[in-house]
């Protein structure tokens, strides 16, 4: 039976709650069920994505957290499109390890990482809605898995590169179809719908169930969340609907044009015009919102002087 309360997004738990000890069972109840092995929270690992400012309600969200093996989590809730984005989920894991190993250790103390990216957006073309890498070394002529030297206990042992490369998860959320028929989908069915079953024994989704209602908030913190969520739908909406119209007003242009000059050659640039017009609206929208040019850059896959340029003339970059 599902429960007839209003829970909190998971995007802004983890970022204002989770992070406290007392509500570390949800994050720990996540991670167990996605590694499919017991995870223990030690500390939360300030990071510099941690760090707060002016634009926080469009930008990532860092959890760096060690498991009981001393090993480093990332989780990452992305909520803005964002071109290059495996580049980031690189650079955030380097930056992991880097961070944390001190100027003169060994290389034996450095961490694996495990990469835990949970998008609300759409990252490109794909069924599934859970997405799994790691690094292996496979022979080119004989296939087999190449083992390694290490030293463990005082012992030289062999491992294999999956063992000690970092390993990544990507949760594409809004691909989840609403069925809940395992623990991960139970999850799934919360990160995406914010439901949870009343009976539910998968781990963290109790504890969830418990410390993310809405209805315990206080005032204060009701306020802030109604006004994230409102961003989110506004967000959401400028970039949709300038899709739509940017692409419809450009398509109509080009066809008219291609009356004159030839269907074929109307309709291919109506479909460029079409795609400017989009990025002009949805800079300016998003200029609208508060956004800095920074932003606009990163999330129109534009230059900060192109930017500029459009917001001052409206023309092609």
């Amino acid at each position: 039976m599902e429960v007839n309360n209003k829970y909190i997004r998971f995007d802004w738990a983890v970022k204002r709650m989770l992070r406290d000890k007392a509500n570390f069972a949800v994050l720990e109840g996540l991670i167990t069920v996605l590694l499919n092995e017991k995870i223990t929270i030690s500390e939360i690992l300030e990071s510099e994505g941690n760090q707060e400012n002016a634009q926080d309600k469009f930008n990532r969200v860092d959890i760096m957290a060690k498991n009981s093996k001393g090993e480093i989590i990332i989780v990452e809730v992305q909520l803005t499109r964002q071109l290059y984005y495996l580049q980031r989920m690189l650079y955030g894991v380097s930056k992991a390890i880097t961070e944390h190993i001190q100027i003169g250790q060994k290389y034996d103390k450095v961490k694996k990482v495990y990469s835990i990216n949970i998008l609300y957006f759409d990252l490109g073309k794909g069924s599934d809605y859970l997405y799994h890498g790691k690094t292996s070394f496979v022979g080119i002529h004989t296939g087999d898995m190449l083992q390694v030297n290490t030293k463990e206990d005082k012992e030289i042992k062999l491992c294999i590169p999956e063992d000690v490369f970092p390993e990544y998860y990507i949760i594409r959320v809004n691909e989840f179809d609403d069925v809940a028929k395992s623990p991960l989908d139970e999850w799934l069915d919360y990160l995406k719908n914010n439901r949870i079953q009343e009976d539910t024994t998968v781990p963290g989704l109790h504890e969830a169930s418990q410390r993310l209602l809405y209805m315990t908030m206080s005032d204060k913190e009701r306020r802030a969340y109604d006004a994230h969520m409102d961003d989110i739908m506004v967000q959401n909406d400028v970039l949709d609907t300038a899709k739509t119209e940017g692409f419809a007003e450009g398509r109509a242009e080009g066809i008219a044009e291609g009356r004159a000059e030839g269907r074929a050659e109307g309709i291919a640039e109506g479909l460029t015009k079409g795609a400017m017009t989009e990025k002009v609206a949805t800079i300016k929208r998003l200029k609208a919102l508060g956004l800095d040019n920074a932003t606009i850059a990163t999330a129109t896959d534009l230059t900060t002087n192109e930017v500029a340029r459009l917001l001052e003339s409206g023309s092609e970059p």
